[in-house]
């Protein structure tokens, strides 16, 4: 399996990444093809796929902020099982991120990730696709699994369909690296939630007021998932 970095939506594995996405994503979800010419263009943002013969059979895209010491998960598709590919993708991504961390010259906090709760009415009525890795249930499993703990929030975030829903039905995770962390400043993931979104310019009402409670606060809980 090849781990191949995605560049341009000119990258005809590009047009079978996005179409994966399609399958799999909700479509609120998913940001339209067009619209990933620029941000492909950002160093910043990492987007890789697993290739397979020929084919994509997964996805995942990431990034690190050395000002904030910290990572993001965007997202990470696996497309079929049998294959290894979840602990591929993660194996891979690891490695690059191991790498950006020694290149910035401070150690990482940890990463964040947005994670489905199976158990929340907006997320129920969802489909993921045909493959059963993807379903939340067991995705959220795996996270908890490699260290992801939930703060403690009531979390929303704007739709990447550029209409300014507001999106429910997943929490706001981090995976420390201190395993024995039980809060965050709750600064950390306000200045990374704001610059993170700052690429939507539709902010949904519910968002605000959830950015504006966390602002107030001087630390976030970190709880099981």
């Amino acid at each position: 399996m090849e781990y191949r970095k995605i560049e341009s939506v000119e990258d005809p594995y590009f047009a079978k990444m996005h179409r994966l996405m399609g399958e799999v994503f909700p479509p609120e979800e998913v940001l339209a093809f067009e619209l990933w010419r620029e941000p492909l263009l950002d160093p910043t943002i990492q987007v890789y796929v697993a290739v397979h013969e020929g084919e994509v059979v997964g996805a995942t895209e990431y990034r690190y902020r050395p000002e904030l010491r910290v990572a993001m998960t965007d997202f990470t598709i696996i497309g079929r099982t049998g294959l290894g590919i979840g602990r591929f993708l993660m194996v891979e991504r690891e490695k690059h991120l191991k790498r950006l961390e020694r290149e910035s010259g401070v150690p990482s906090l940890g990463m964040f990730a947005e994670i489905y709760n199976p158990e929340a009415d907006a997320t129920a009525a969802l489909t993921f696709g045909s493959v059963q890795p993807m379903h939340p249930s067991v995705r959220r499993e795996v996270l908890s699994h490699v260290g992801y703990k939930k703060l403690d929030i009531p979390y929303v975030h704007p739709s990447w369909d550029h209409e300014g829903k507001a999106v429910q039905g997943l929490d706001f995770c981090f995976r420390p690296a201190d395993d024995g962390a039980e809060a965050l400043p709750a600064s950390l993931p306000a200045r990374f939630l704001r610059w993170y979104y700052s690429a939507l310019p539709n902010k949904p009402r519910e968002w605000e007021e959830m950015m504006t409670e966390l602002e107030k606060k001087d630390s976030v809980a970190l709880l099981p998932l």
